[in-house]
């Protein structure tokens, strides 16, 4: 059942407990990890209700569904992560509307959104999205290419690489999960240890959803992108 907006501001403070709680097991402090709402599929006004409880950091899958909403949000202090596939007709649409595109795989959506960002005269921040799962329902670049495309996103010049992001792996032992993340965070060591140009502040590690987000936060999370756990199930079609 899909809470009321009225509910909304107690279903954001519990998550906001859970990111609390995980950190505090591994000696972490939880303002190091941000809470960005995943609102796929939800209403403007279901949106607006989260913002007004105090999430201010949104994450959309879809583009029709950012062109949709996102200007209903205009009047209210927010930043949008676009953190769906990006298809690379969308582009320009989606760069207008966010702040930081969280799903970059390829080197030819890199360089696509590297030149929309020029045409708008502003520097985009990007996130390497990694399959650090191996599996093949996931999107992302392989572990194995991921240092070589994040080089690839340092080099742009209207591009900053803040990080990478991953899905961690749809698998019932917690240590495999836990397996997936650690290794997106070797890796955003890996990068970081490079001194390749641009690579600098590759630091965040997007990271954790509703059903695992301690043990993403146990494995280095600077960033947890949380729906059902906020909006309640998601409908089944669409």
């Amino acid at each position: 059942m899909t809470p009321a907006p009225s509910d909304l501001p107690t279903r954001i403070a519990a998550a906001r407990r859970r990111v609390e709680a995980a950190a505090g097991v591994v000696g972490r402090h939880p303002d190091e990890i941000d809470l960005l709402l995943a609102v796929k599929t939800q209403s403007v006004d279901a949106v607006r209700a989260a913002i007004g409880a105090g999430a201010t950091l949104l994450g959309h899958n879809r583009a029709q569904e950012l062109v949709a909403v996102e200007p209903a949000l205009a009047d209210l202090p927010h930043s949008t992560h676009f953190i769906g596939r990006l298809q690379s007709n969308k582009v320009t649409k989606v760069v207008p509307l966010v702040t930081c595109v969280q799903t970059v795989d390829e080197r030819t959506t890199a360089e696509r959104l590297d030149r929309v960002a020029g045409t708008a005269d502003r520097v985009l921040d990007v996130f390497v999205q990694v399959n650090t799962s191996g599996e093949s329902t996931k999107s992302g670049v392989r572990p194995d290419y991921a240092v070589e495309l994040a080089e690839i996103v340092g080099a742009q010049p209207h591009l900053h690489l803040r990080g990478f992001m991953t899905i961690g792996a749809n698998h019932p032992d917690t240590e495999v999960v836990r397996a997936s993340y650690e290794r997106l965070a070797l890796l955003r060591d890996e990068v970081l240890g490079s001194g390749a140009p641009g690579t600098g502040d590759a630091r965040e590690l997007s990271m954790g959803m509703s059903r695992d987000l301690e043990i993403a936060i146990a494995a280095g999370a600077t960033m947890v992108r949380l729906g059902t756990a906020v909006f309640g199930p998601r409908p089944l079609v669409g």
